[in-house]
């Protein structure tokens, strides 16, 4: 399969910047490719920001970063409309949200108004200013970072906002291998160096046939399931939303157009299950750490079909 070529020359690409993380690197094509967004909830200095740049390299996309701080304001996202004395006309002047991929770095020290700016962004494609509606460029694909440790400045993130993220992952430590090359190479920038291997156009265009890839009904059912198993669990106050099961869908098209197939089986829902759940169901009593658990209870309690 020609396309499954082309996924694997970005990930093995990738993969010279960000060592020992494939996997890592393939659930971070799922929503470029399959329409969506990510989230990292994971410490400092690991390479998510190398990841979202070396993606960027690989696919010769655009790429900028929004350090996002307390007192970033919505303008400094979108954009902001000057004055222009020579045309003596009003014009907007894009700010770097106008990019394919965007990494929204510490996406929780900024106030819940600042990240409200991202919104339309993630979820129709647009920006609207002054009543006014720009098209964002073809791909556009939010990577966002977010420390679950460190508190102090931040602001939690709510529930309309996280549903925005097709998926939400932690990238980890590298494994001790990895990291004794990262040590002898020591690169401070080793995203860089990275040359184009494929263009934006292929994405898009691998965009459009994910949204083909074929499922059957008893995988439509089985997603189904899986999303009412959520809503009706006893230790969840809130459960998958119909936007969360929609992006379950198109990321497991995703996944198995990564895995070189043109039709979804049940692995490769139960597989990305985690991955789409995670961060937007809310467990009763706040006790999160246990979300991983009743996660895999519940697909464990749904018939998986034949």
């Amino acid at each position: 399969m020609e396309d499954k070529k082309l996924i694997d020359t970005i990930i093995d690409n990738v993969e010279k910047a960000i060592k020992g993380k494939r996997e890592i690197i393939k659930l971070a094509l799922i929503p470029l490719i399959g329409g969506g967004h990510i989230i990292f909830r994971d410490i400092p200095g690991i390479g998510k920001s190398t990841l979202a740049e070396a993606i960027a390299r690989s696919v010769h996309a655009e790429f900028k970063r929004i350090q996002f701080t307390s007192d970033i304001l919505p303008s400094d996202i979108i954009g902001i409309t000057i004055y222009n004395k020579e045309t003596e006309q009003f014009e907007f002047r894009k700010g770097p949200i106008f990019a394919n991929i965007v990494l929204a770095d510490e996406i929780n020290r900024a106030s819940p108004k600042s990240q409200s700016a991202l919104l339309e962004a993630m979820n129709e494609g647009n920006v609207t200013t002054n009543g006014i509606t720009y098209k964002l460029p073809e791909p556009f694909y939010v990577i966002a970072t977010e420390n679950p440790l460190e508190f102090a400045g931040t602001y939690p993130l709510p529930e309309n906002e996280l549903d925005r993220f097709m998926l939400s992952a932690s990238m980890g430590y590298p494994d001790e291998e990895a990291e004794i090359e990262i040590l002898e190479k020591n690169e401070k920038h080793p995203a860089a160096k990275l040359k184009e291997v494929v263009t934006r156009e292929q994405i898009v265009a691998i965009k459009e046939k994910v949204k083909n890839v074929f499922v059957d009904k008893s995988i439509l059912n089985y997603i189904l399931s899986i999303a009412k198993n959520t809503r009706d669990n006893k230790f969840i106050t809130l459960g998958l939303s119909t936007r969360g099961t929609l992006d379950l869908l198109n990321a497991s098209k995703a996944k198995a157009f990564i895995e070189g197939r043109d039709y979804v089986i049940p692995d490769d829902v139960k597989e990305i299950v985690p991955f789409v759940i995670q961060h937007r169901i809310i467990i009763k009593g706040g006790e999160d750490k246990f979300a991983k658990e009743i996660i895999e209870q519940i697909l464990a309690d749904t018939r998986v079909p034949l």
